[in-house]
């Protein structure tokens, strides 16, 4: 079998994508120029670039976003601070499942943790002078890098990939002692590598945050899918890890996108420590009147970029936050089916010569998940993702993660059809006997 499309139709894509360098590719236009080379091609294509939710939305949610509807809310502004039940949830929530306390009044609606992220960018390195960098510890969400960038924010980041354990405090240290990070950021499992930190790891940055001042932004876009252990059970044992049990400088972004598969109606909590709400900055009280951080955030930030989250999602998520603190709904069980693809289809990369990039967590093999990491021998990312695409196979190079390795992006979620793996697998047999090893 050979390759899908040839060398001619796929340039000739870029040029009318108006893409030089396919490195330079986000996520969104790897898939517009998979569904270009689709459409020209009249070949099905294997779409692993995107993490688009592969599972239907919970009911819960949905029943509860409709009597919202059917009531009126769509008439009202949402208030900023967020609806009584959302708040009130959400804590419960965040008890039930990390084992930490934040107050209601400190959770916050945003639309989707995107939102999230980008407000507390800007009140983050605008809260005290000289505080102006967000460190990524890499590799991470690529749009989280363009958000900084859009509002022209400084950056400084490292690839965990060999600094794990004990390497990771004078790693950070290195840039933290420079007194210029205003906020640290990483997801947790991480997107792409699915390595997930420690609680010694976490324990590691919470205390570094503590000591040089800096607030950790505690992305758990995927929270509860580390699948090898029994986590989703709450108010008990084992719990989600997070700095939030080693510092009171943390924030935590907790997306109903992945765990609920809500991503449709961008709905997510910006949970911020009783404490880091309580403290007053007086750079943020003479630049907008309100010093307070948490209202800072919510009536500054969050009112300026949106005027307020929908109410009827509000009311949704909250509604699934109380199915599942109260047992009723099992997020964890539901989201583990990819744990399931991912086991399939890593298998049938290593199979045709691919390898695992990052593999490991210290001495234990990374889970599965929604994300993993495939390199093939020394060939650089973007011509692998070049090359998968000619294959009919998208994806993204791990280079537009902040990834320092050789490799690609592999997401699992719309591996829905067993139809789809057999063809996987024929491009990847075709691939690996037109792409020979190279040490």
């Amino acid at each position: 079998m050979a390759a899908v499309v040839g060398k001619e139709l796929f340039d000739e894509v870029l040029r009318d994508m108006d893409i030089a360098d396919i490195d330079l590719a986000t996520i969104r236009q790897m898939g517009a120029i998979g569904g270009a080379l689709e459409r020209r091609s009249g070949k099905e294509f294997i779409h692993l670039e995107i993490g688009v939710p592969g599972l239907p939305p919970e009911k819960v949610g949905v029943d509860a976003e409709i009597a919202a509807l059917q009531s009126g809310v769509a008439s009202i502004y949402p208030s900023i601070q967020g609806t009584e039940s959302f708040k009130n949830e959400s804590s419960r929530f965040i008890k039930a499942f990390l084992n930490v306390d934040v107050s209601p009044v400190g959770c916050f609606p945003t639309v989707g943790s995107m939102q999230g992220a980008m407000c507390l960018y800007q009140v983050c390195t605008q809260r005290e002078a000289g505080k102006d960098t967000i460190l990524f510890i890499d590799p991470g969400f690529p749009v989280q890098r363009l958000q900084a960038k859009i509002l022209g924010i400084k950056q400084a980041s490292f690839d965990i990939y060999n600094y794990r354990a004990e390497k990771l405090g004078p790693k950070m240290e290195e840039y933290l002692a420079k007194g210029n990070v205003a906020a640290i950021i990483y997801s947790n499992p991480n997107n792409p590598a699915w390595v997930c930190l420690t609680e010694s790891e976490l324990k590691t940055i919470g205390e570094l945050a503590t000591k040089y001042d800096t607030i950790v932004l505690e992305d758990l876009a995927y929270m509860g899918m580390d699948f090898r252990k029994e986590l989703g059970h709450p108010f008990a044992e084992p719990y989600q890890p997070s700095v939030a049990r080693y510092t009171d400088n943390y924030i935590l972004m907790i997306s109903g996108s992945k765990i609920f598969s809500y991503a449709g109606q961008r709905i997510a909590v910006a949970a911020i420590s009783d404490k880091l709400y309580s403290r007053n900055f007086p750079a943020l009280k003479e630049n907008y009147g309100i010093g307070r951080f948490g209202d800072s955030f919510a009536l500054t930030f969050l009112y300026a970029a949106s005027s307020g989250t929908s109410h009827s999602a509000q009311y949704a998520l909250a509604a699934m936050f109380k199915a599942a603190a109260d047992g009723e709904l099992d997020f964890v069980g539901h989201t583990s089916e990819y744990a399931r693809r991912a086991g399939l289809i890593k298998e049938l990369f290593v199979k045709n010569g691919f390898h695992i990039v990052y593999d490991k967590d210290l001495d234990e093999d990374v889970s599965h998940g929604f994300f993993f990491t495939a390199g093939y021998g020394a060939m650089k990312g973007t011509e692998l993702v070049a090359e998968l695409m000619r294959y009919g196979i998208c994806a993204i190079s791990l280079s537009t993660t902040g990834s320092r390795q050789n490799g690609a992006r592999i997401c699992v979620s719309m591996m829905n059809r067993p139809e789809q793996y057999e063809l996987l697998g024929e491009r990847l047999a075709s691939f690996a006997a037109d792409n020979r090893v190279r040490p």
